[in-house]
């Protein structure tokens, strides 16, 4: 089996970079084109949920468009690979030791109780969550005109207050409604930067898994929906397609349920993450325990690390007083085709296909795309 991991290019060649590198081009000061971004006035960036850049090097002839090599080369995201840490790492520039945003589930320091990011389901305040300014709100005080074109339902989400706040949202509910706004807002001014986001090949790889013809469907589709995307839009404007993960899919004999291990659960106050990245908060003084314990029964299928470990080998980047205490004590990273799950706590997990969360080639890499 093939063991190997990414580590997060934090800094250069990732996702957090993407923000920063076309302020820059903006003329924003303080900030760097590490991406070495072309000079263009106006940008357009869209992120396709799950598109991993092995995966769409694996079924180049059903994306023609995005499969064009004088374009595209490979990113990182961070850690955990999944979407709320990196829609928020995107639209901070920030990795997620800074932003805090740790995860799809997440412990709310000082209580045992958990913070789903995509259905905000704690009275949290996404401001105080996640404070920082994003880099979108920042070209706009620079007079870049900066917005967001995104499925109106989440216009005022946690997550998008996290992510993408401080900029116009254009609020739409089809494919067509996006392409007239998209169109509308990069003529918003001389400078202009607009976001948009496809959710459905993520959605797609969840229910019938990322090597199903579902999937491939799926992405010839939203191939041929960028090409007529590139297509309408002025010459000037450069498109920039990224994505936030990549996917496995899991056969059900690696689904490890803890709850059927006696024991496993022991000393453990919260359980969060997701299936392929697990945030193990221990009791007091027991962490090291559980790292012993979860390492003995996971055997090679699984790095377990304590969150000193996780941040000395930099999956987070540098770790803020405000992040730390929401990452595990402990935390689990699925290798190859394996996974942990909890059948009393996260019973719906069991039943979808396709994963994300940790750091092997095909969750890690992400494509960088462009087109001017």
């Amino acid at each position: 089996m093939n063991r190997q991991i990414v580590s997060p290019s934090y800094g250069g060649d990732s996702l957090e970079m993407i923000f920063p590198s076309i302020a820059s081009v903006m003329g924003l000061p303080d900030r760097v084109n590490v991406l070495g971004l072309p000079e263009a006035k106006r940008y357009v960036v869209v992120l396709v949920d799950g598109l991993g850049d092995d995966l769409l090097t694996q079924h180049a002839d059903a994306a023609p468009y995005l499969s064009s090599p004088l374009m595209r080369r490979a990113l990182t995201c961070g850690v955990p690979s999944t979407t709320a840490t990196s829609l928020t790492s995107l639209g901070t520039g920030l990795p997620m030791g800074e932003h805090g945003v740790v995860g799809y589930t997440s412990r709310v320091p000082g209580t045992n109780t958990r913070l789903n990011v995509l259905l905000w389901d704690q009275d949290v305040d996404p401001l105080v969550w996640q404070p920082h300014a994003t880099v979108l709100e920042e070209m706009q005080a620079h007079g870049v005109a900066a917005s967001v074109v995104n499925t109106a339902k989440f216009e005022h989400s946690g997550l998008t207050r996290c992510s993408q706040r401080g900029v116009p949202f254009y609020g739409v509910d089809s494919l067509w409604e996006r392409l007239e706004a998209v169109l509308d807002a990069c003529e918003a001014g001389e400078r202009s930067v607009v976001y948009t986001y496809e959710s459905s090949l993520d959605h797609t790889g969840h229910v019938h898994g990322c090597t199903s013809s579902q999937w491939r469907d799926c992405l010839t589709k939203i191939d041929g929906e960028l090409r007529h995307l590139r297509d309408e839009l002025p010459a000037d404007v450069a498109l920039v397609v990224t994505a936030d993960h990549g996917m496995v899919d899991l056969p059900r004999e690696n689904r490890f349920d803890m709850d059927a291990v006696p024991g496993l659960r022991d000393d453990i106050s919260v359980f969060a993450g997701e299936a392929r990245f697990r945030h193990l908060h221990t009791r007091s003084g027991a962490a090291e325990d559980v790292t012993a314990r979860w390492t003995a029964e996971l055997g090679g299928r699984a790095l377990v690390r304590t969150r000193e470990e996780a941040e000395s080998a930099g999956w987070f980047g540098a770790v803020s007083d405000l992040a730390r205490p929401r990452i595990g004590d402990v935390v689990v990273a699925a290798l190859d085709d394996f996974a942990v799950f909890s059948s009393v706590e996260f019973a719906l997990e069991m039943k979808i296909a396709g994963f994300h969360g940790s750091l092997t080639p095909a969750e890690m890499r992400i494509p960088l795309f462009i087109d001017f």
